[in-house]
């Protein structure tokens, strides 16, 4: 049986603003916007849960008795949020909001937590347990693909607190990006899978940090792997999607990252190939919102993940097509509607999704903006 959908107040107005309030039944949907009024609420969720150590999920491996250690004298500053990719992505969000609204109400509050969680020191411990061989495969890629996101996103703000919140991740910034750029040589098959090890997901958020910092080599190293792993795809087997516990589309997470590595000709051709008739066929599995039967399930409730991840891959893929491109207005109505569906779901009540819909609905957000119908 369906849960019954939780819509708190702010969203509730929002949702009547924007004239989505009913569009579960109807066929316009309207397109949802990042606004000051939303990020104050959106930073509700981070705030909470970065600095929440229970319950949590390590997956940490043990050496010895001493290594039993709680989450927070683990990882002093990514302890918090379930786990630590999470907190990685929940910190991730903080600065891309108050980047964004350096006046929201909360700014003090975010400001505090940041300076508080990215202190040198507490990332100086965090490298350190990264460094240990045992740990070489921790967080590998998710969590090293969010670290180096929240690194980009420091990278590129003008703010005095930020500069210095990037020179203390750095030490800890480099160790993952040797890490990365050591282990793709030796990935010889890419992970497909819908969910953390996706190898395009990773690979697309390597790729972003690369351009902005303008580290060409690793930025060719992602090219070079990216073609090796995803050139010769044809024909997507579309029919197998969504799986059960899926916060990511293989097909389109790959697209999303193919469309980044491929001059837009080469991309136009690429699709056509790898997508073939998607425009004619319009798939429902793929093009419609996905239903979550029980949020209180830890994998099940992934699937509210996976509306607002094909969201931002479709608007990324529609950016590096033509306007005239049948695939460019498909991708754009399936995404806004996969957006505005899943947008409610990120208030649920229960802490297995609120960890972290917040930041997959930020980032499909922001991926919207400048797309046109």
């Amino acid at each position: 049986m369906f849960k019954k959908k939780v819509i708190v107040p702010w969203m509730l107005a929002i949702l009547s603003t924007a004239g989505l309030a009913q569009s579960s039944n109807n066929n316009a949907v309207k397109e949802l916007s990042l606004t000051k009024a939303v990020a104050e609420q959106l930073a509700a969720y981070p705030l909470k849960c970065v600095v929440q150590e229970y319950p949590n999920k390590p997956s940490n491996i043990l050496e010895k008795p001493a290594d039993a250690q709680g989450p927070q004298q683990m990882h002093p500053a990514f302890y918090g949020c379930f786990d630590w990719h999470s907190s990685v992505h929940g910190h991730w969000m903080l600065v891309r909001l108050l980047k964004k609204f350096p006046d929201l109400s909360n700014a003090a509050l975010i400001r505090q937590v940041l300076n508080q969680n990215l202190s040198a020191a507490n990332i100086e411990k965090e490298r350190q347990y990264f460094a240990l061989p045992i740990n070489a495969t921790y967080e590998r890629m998710y969590g090293w693909a969010w670290l180096l996101k929240l690194a980009e996103e420091l990278h590129t703000w003008n703010d005095a607190q930020a500069k210095q919140w990037e020179k203390n991740l750095q030490p800890l910034t480099d160790l993952i990006i040797k890490r990365t750029a050591a282990f793709l040589p030796k990935q010889t098959y890419p992970i497909r899978q819908g969910m953390h090890p996706n190898t395009a997901f990773a690979l697309a958020f390597v790729h972003d940090y690369a351009n902005t910092t303008n580290n060409d080599t690793l930025k060719r190293i992602v090219e070079l792997r990216s073609r090796d792993y995803f050139l010769k795809d044809t024909k997507a087997p579309l029919e197998w999607e969504p799986s059960g516990s899926d916060f990511l589309s293989p097909a389109l997470e790959e697209a999303d990252l193919m469309r980044r590595v491929l001059s837009r000709a080469e991309f136009k051709t690429w699709i056509n190939n790898f997508l073939p008739r998607i425009a004619e066929t319009k798939p429902a599995n793929i093009l419609k919102p996905i239903a979550v039967t029980d949020r209180t399930d830890l994998q099940l409730v992934h699937l509210d993940g996976l509306n607002f991840s094909r969201a931002w891959c479709m608007f990324g893929i529609a950016q590096a097509l033509p306007k005239t491109d049948p695939l460019h207005k498909l991708f754009v109505q399936s995404a806004h509607g996969q957006l505005s569906a899943a947008f409610p779901n990120i208030a649920s009540g229960h802490y297995g999704g609120e960890h972290w819909l917040a930041s997959f609905m930020l980032y499909a957000l922001d991926m919207s903006a400048g797309v046109g119908n």
